[in-house]
């Protein structure tokens, strides 16, 4: 039995966390819930890293961005986004 791999409708943002990793967003899955930006690190910090995007998510409501100067890419909002919608892929 094979699976078909799906694919999302989403961006990408290239070079975060001092260029060695990739952000994906899929806002076919984000629906606009913020706990990515609340277990943020970086914005605990007072450092605005992820915020709302002028993309909208699920619902018609804001995706969410990283700022690509300030992301380490540590993978905390990929960790809590419920949704599986947020994917940091490292790079080599």
């Amino acid at each position: 039995m094979s699976q078909e791999k799906k694919e999302y409708k989403g961006y990408k943002i290239e070079g975060v966390g001092k260029g060695k990793a990739d952000y994906y967003v899929y806002t076919d899955l984000c629906k606009g819930c913020g706990l990515c930006i609340a277990k943020c690190p970086m914005n605990k910090a007072g450092k605005k890293c992820l915020q709302w995007s002028k993309e909208v998510g699920l619902y018609q409501t804001p995706a969410v961005a990283p700022d690509p100067e300030i992301c380490i890419a540590c993978g905390a909002c990929a960790m809590t986004c419920p949704d599986s919608a947020i994917r940091i892929e490292k790079r080599q």
